[in-house]
């Protein structure tokens, strides 16, 4: 039995009238009467009783219509859900960002905006350090990762820079330098230096320790963060001083601190990745967001 058969006897269950229903299907009317035909002859009973003036269903079509119209619906319905799936306005996303990215305003802009333009896309986030994150893409646990840039050296992931912002000293209460608006780098020489570990970082690990240098020392090391927004509760708990990005000023710890960097100053990157080979049009969808919203931010910046 013929999709095409059961279309074709929907329609002429509905007009009652065959050259009603071939002028309804776009076609000439003995056609679509032999195959109305094959289709009887298919099932083995008569499913329309021919009359002098058109047609009525026989007992056996009656039965078929109900069955063939809800068929006929499913098959519209599936086509129009997979051409949505198609044009990346349905489906399902699986979006991680790393921890320290969540706090800056133009990632809260980009899954606002994804969602506002894709209500019928179920977005679902997940949080972790970078390194998590692109095994999680590797895995295919998720779809796409917003981080801080990741040193990876697998083909099989995509990153891209979106922007970078600008990183800033936290200080611990009553701190000697606590009055200075600016701060110099190597004014932190002698003081204790908290950062997260390397292995949830990296890129940005180094860019830290590099600025350091580059100003002239190599930095007290002490007790380590669990990750990039928690050395700010570490420095109001009084175990050194740190450097973080901008954005995680938004973070709330009694006491502390922040002060731009005066002179060259590390920079942190923000970015979003992806496996090589994604061809899913709700990724690519939510890479083009991110895209537009990272140069509306720079042409803002400008």
């Amino acid at each position: 039995m013929e999709l095409r058969h059961l279309k074709y006897f929907v329609v002429v269950a509905e007009e009652l009238h065959f050259t009603r229903a071939a002028e309804r299907l776009g076609m000439a009317q003995p056609p679509l009467s032999q195959q109305i035909r094959k289709l009887e002859h298919e099932i083995g009973a008569l499913l329309f009783r021919r009359l002098t003036r058109g047609i009525e269903l026989t007992d056996a079509g009656r039965v078929l219509y109900e069955d063939a119209r809800r068929i006929v619906d499913h098959v519209e319905l599936a086509k129009t859900r997979a051409q949505s799936a198609a044009r990346g306005q349905t489906g399902h996303i699986r979006v991680g960002f790393a921890s320290s990215v969540v706090f800056h305003p133009v990632i809260a802009e980009i899954v606002r905006t994804y969602r506002d333009t894709h209500p019928d896309v179920r977005l679902s986030p997940s949080e972790s350090n970078v390194a998590a994150l692109i095994e999680d893409l590797l895995d295919e646990r998720i779809d796409v990762a917003i981080i801080r840039q990741a040193a990876h050296e697998s083909e099989r992931v995509q990153v891209e820079e979106l922007f970078d912002e600008e990183m800033v000293i936290v200080l611990p209460p009553k701190h000697r330098l606590a009055g200075r608006t600016g701060i110099q780098l190597h004014s932190l020489a002698q003081e204790t230096l908290i950062m997260f570990p390397r292995s949830i970082a990296p890129v940005l690990y180094d860019e830290v320790i590099s600025a350091c240098q580059r100003a002239g020392f190599s930095p007290q090391l002490g007790q380590e963060s669990t990750q990039v927004a928690s050395a700010v509760s570490m420095v109001a708990a009084g175990f050194g001083v740190s450097i973080v990005p901008h954005s995680i000023r938004q973070l709330a710890a009694t006491g502390v601190t922040y002060h731009a960097i005066e002179g060259p100053a590390p920079r942190a990157q923000i970015a979003i990745a992806c496996r090589s080979t994604e061809f899913s049009k709700v990724v690519r969808d939510f890479m083009e967001v991110a895209r537009r919203a990272s140069k509306d931010r720079h042409h803002g910046d400008a």
